[in-house]
């Protein structure tokens, strides 16, 4: 199977569409990990760390997208061979 580009992944990736259900899973699996996580800072009993917060957002977001292009990519008949 061959490579793909970084053109075509980014292509893909910026797809309504893909941006669309790779932010709504971002929103949930985010939301939810940053309750776990970082609880103590949402009831302030701890300071909330920011970085901690946003990087909890982007890494299912990152995952979702990763998972869609791939997805898509892999099953184009034009890319078989």
């Amino acid at each position: 199977m061959p490579r793909t580009s970084m053109n075509e992944f980014l292509s893909v990736a910026l797809r309504k569409d893909i941006f669309k259900r790779s932010l709504s899973v971002a929103v949930i699996v985010g939301t939810i990990l940053n309750l776990i996580n970082q609880g103590d800072a949402f009831y302030g009993i701890k300071s909330l760390d920011l970085v901690k917060c946003l990087l909890t957002y982007m890494v299912p977001y990152c995952v979702a997208t990763y998972g869609a292009v791939s997805a898509i990519v892999n099953t184009d008949p034009a890319r078989r061979k």
